[in-house]
């Protein structure tokens, strides 16, 4: 059995991958890890350290004490945040990720290192983005990510660290609110349209972005992972999504279940420059025919399940 690691476990993925790595292999088997958010109590119905992962000595005690097995590495600021605090974002998305690889390089340890759409940049190919392309991202967090995807691949080669990752889209999640992304808004129309029954985006109508609900983020980190490495001719950074759309077109598919909702538009420069440095759609084929990623939900899929989802919050308080 596994010994696990998930840090970040407090954030928007983290949450979610722990609960469903618990459900997996057992709650004692899979220790969250997180800095500065406070735990929900699902995630301390299982072992909970609190911890920095830029104090390489920290996370060490954790690691060899706990005698993990495998780190999925989740810790980050993310784009729209990190463009306000370069430094700090620099910090952690990458010094973090260096402890976290020279931990597992110590104690043997599997990696997986959550990538993004924000690793390409306004020169890579919009449309059916290759897997090995033009990556010259021009934010702080793109810059971390397709720095973090060169380290993993050199720590892979120098010393065998088995590290792999995945570039994912926006996420959209019923379960935490997002933390300061650019694709955020894709979460937060729906609590929207339940509530006000109006949403102002703050990225154009016509913004075109890959999109993955977070049901199938979980699995395809999970699928990954478990994967028998011969089978893999890349390691870190596939590309993987499920759906592309515009604001507009998530908001005409929200309609057809609340056809009262309405939305406008104050675009938010920095998010909007930012979104239009990214790619519309990524070719994820290199995933499909390596590990077999395949997709459970599609937009209707996903907006059914999400309305769902939050309008039982708002109905259960």
């Amino acid at each position: 059995m596994p010994k696990i690691l998930v840090t970040g476990a407090t954030g928007q993925i983290g949450a979610e991958l722990t609960l469903a790595l618990r459900e997996r292999y057992g709650a004692d088997s899979v220790i969250a890890a997180g800095h500065r958010r406070e735990p929900s109590d699902h995630l301390m119905h299982g072992p909970y350290v609190s911890l920095d992962v830029r104090d390489a000595a920290a996370l060490d005690v954790v690691v060899a004490g706990r005698c993990i097995t495998i780190i999925y590495h989740l810790a980050a600021l993310l784009s729209a945040v990190a463009e306000e605090q370069p430094l700090q974002a620099w910090d952690i998305n990458m010094n973090g990720l260096l402890n976290v690889l020279e931990s597992a390089r110590q104690h043997g340890c599997q990696v997986f290192f959550p990538s993004s759409i924000a690793a390409f940049g306004p020169g890579t190919p919009p449309y059916n983005t290759p897997q090995d392309t033009v990556q010259h991202p021009s934010t702080i967090y793109g810059i971390t990510k397709v720095s973090g995807e060169l380290l993993c691949d050199y720590y892979h080669r120098r010393y065998s660290v088995d590290a792999r990752g995945l570039r994912y889209p926006g996420l959209i999640s019923n379960q935490v609110l997002p933390g300061g992304g650019t694709t955020d808004y894709a979460v937060d129309i729906f609590y929207a349209a339940v509530k006000q029954r109006h949403y102002d985006c703050f990225l154009r109508a016509d913004t075109q972005l890959d999109m993955m609900y977070m049901p199938d983020a979980i699995a395809a980190a999970m699928q990954l992972m478990q994967t028998d490495p011969g089978k893999l001719t890349h390691r870190n950074g596939f590309n993987v999504t499920a759906m592309s759309f515009t604001p507009a077109q998530l908001a005409a598919e929200i309609q057809k279940h609340l056809p009262g909702f309405t939305i406008g538009y104050t675009v938010d420069p920095l998010r909007q420059a930012i979104a239009d440095s990214w790619p519309r759609h990524m070719d994820d084929s290199a995933a499909r025919a390596e590990w077999g990623w395949q997709p459970g939900f599609d937009l209707p899929g996903m907006v059914a399940d999400m309305l769902a989802h939050i309008s039982a919050k708002f109905r259960n308080g």
